[in-house]
């Protein structure tokens, strides 16, 4: 009898172990496969996000030298048509985060600021010159430079870097669902996220 009892919590002994065991390497490949999830949403997320706008505008160049002690007038001027693409970009891959695997939290450090870049093209039209005051080089600089500046600050002025801004809070809310479905916690600056919403505020 005294052998049965023995050989009885013998076998519980080792059912118990061996299914702490299981539970326990359950439990540790569950992280590990979330993690391995996470990181690659990471990834997926740090890629490159752009939003395109196209803009075109008519300027025209004047420009008049006066010669011979200001008897003779010299002029030239030009029609010009920019169209311009602009692009606001925000490279994720410099979006620095922090993987806490044990305490199951994912820290955003710091995301990057937006680059707005413009890809003007010129056409020229209506070209007179005389022939003391011709066009140049440094003419042709100077329009694509004061054209440049002047479509730089009207893109500034518009809604294309909110468009952007709408477009990264995207790629980060579906980071916070990830997070949120796997049972992590997502923190940016100490301060936890609790909603997508919340993820408006960031950066601003």
């Amino acid at each position: 009898m005294v052998r049965f009892i023995i050989g009885f919590l013998a076998a519980a002994l080792l059912i118990g172990g061996i299914w702490f065991l299981s539970a326990r390497n359950a439990s540790k490949e569950e992280l590990e496969a979330n993690t391995s999830l996470i990181q690659q949403q990471i990834q997926q997320v740090g890629k490159l996000i752009v939003t395109e706008g196209y803009y075109s505008q008519v300027f025209t160049y004047k420009n008049s030298q006066k010669l011979f002690l200001n008897l003779i007038s010299a002029d030239k001027k030009a029609l010009v048509v920019a169209n311009t693409k602009a692009t606001v970009e925000y490279d994720l891959r410099k979006l620095q985060t922090e993987l806490d695997v044990e305490n199951k939290t994912i820290r955003i450090i710091s995301i990057p600021d937006p680059v707005l870049q413009i890809y003007p093209e010129f056409e020229y039209y209506d070209v007179t010159q005389d022939y003391l005051n011709p066009f140049e080089g440094k003419d042709y600089n100077t329009i694509k430079s004061q054209i440049t500046s002047q479509i730089r600050a009207k893109i500034e002025a518009s809604d294309l870097r909110k468009d952007a801004r709408e477009r990264l809070m995207a790629e980060l809310a579906n980071l916070f669902v990830l997070t949120k479905t796997l049972g992590w916690t997502l923190t940016y600056e100490e301060e936890i996220i609790s909603s997508p919403e919340q993820l408006n505020l960031l950066n601003k």
